[in-house]
């Protein structure tokens, strides 16, 4: 199986690169990234073009590793003793299967999408390193080993907010996807707005890069807000002119809100703007 990208995602040289090195060395593959640069959408659309199911677990803050496995309903039974159910006996009518579960189960190859590692506690990586390099694991309620009928093509997400454990990153193909370039951008809106006029994607992105390239910063917009805001623009019918000045940096982008997302942003842009229109 190798990934050659899709009509419906671009994905770099490199990036198609990771994704094929990690399938032969059947290991994890890591993806790192700003938020907003397609992290999750690579596991899906390498699920769609080699045609294989797609599982996702989403990690939250109080997600457990023992979840992904499974979970034992100790509720459900108890309520079941209280009511005579005659399922009360047998414990694995209580046992729920998780995601990983769910991926070693199947029939056929899936991929596992293990999303925003970092979210987790600390310890979460570390607590999957077994299940992740054997596929396998043990259901000690009902004393069953669990293993993989196929390894899934695992893609593990993060957001670099928590260092993962040395551990963990050794097990795993590491890829780290830069900030697209205005080449790449132009692709990938050509993916989005086929057809788009080139002189207002032209305008859009110089706009664009010189909000981004603002410095201080606390949040640079992102690939999928720069969709956003140009679907905006497309939207209430935002001519390029609107876009230009002699002086870019003197007006601030209408539809801003689509790319500042916290009031600092927004003042230190309007501040900016405020400076640039004194005379010197």
């Amino acid at each position: 199986m190798r990934f050659e990208g899709s009509g419906s995602y671009v994905a770099t040289d490199d990036l198609k690169l990771a994704v094929n090195a990690a399938i032969t060395l059947r290991r994890p593959l890591l993806v790192k990234g700003e938020p907003g640069t397609g992290k999750t959408m690579l596991a899906e659309q390498v699920a769609a073009s080699l045609g294989l199911p797609l599982l996702e677990w989403h990690v939250k803050s109080t997600t457990k590793a023992q979840q992904g496995l499974y979970e034992y309903d100790a509720v459900s039974r108890l309520r079941d003793s209280q009511l005579g159910e005659s399922r009360v006996h047998d414990i694995a009518n209580y046992i729920v299967r998780g995601t990983l579960w769910e991926a070693f189960a199947s029939d056929t190859p899936v991929v596992l999408l293990i999303d925003e590692i970092d979210k987790a506690d600390i310890e979460f990586p570390n607590d999957l390193l077994r299940e992740l390099d054997r596929m396998e694991f043990h259901v000690y309620e009902t004393r069953e080993l669990v293993r993989a009928r196929h390894r899934p093509i695992v893609f593990i997400t993060s957001n670099n907010e928590k260092e993962l454990p040395d551990a963990f990153l050794r097990r795993c193909f590491f890829h780290y996807i830069r900030f697209p370039d205005k080449e790449t951008l132009e692709r990938i809106v050509e993916v989005h707005f086929p057809g788009i006029r080139k002189e207002l994607l032209r305008a859009a992105l110089e706009s664009f890069f010189e909000v981004r390239e603002t410095p201080g910063l606390k949040k640079k917009p992102s690939t999928s807000e720069f969709l956003d805001w140009l679907k905006l623009l497309l939207a209430e019918d935002i001519g390029p002119e609107l876009l230009r000045s002699k002086d870019r940096k003197s007006i601030i982008p209408p539809m801003h809100g689509a790319l500042l997302k916290n009031e600092q942003d927004v003042h230190l842009f309007e501040r900016l703007v405020f400076l640039s229109r004194q005379p010197r």
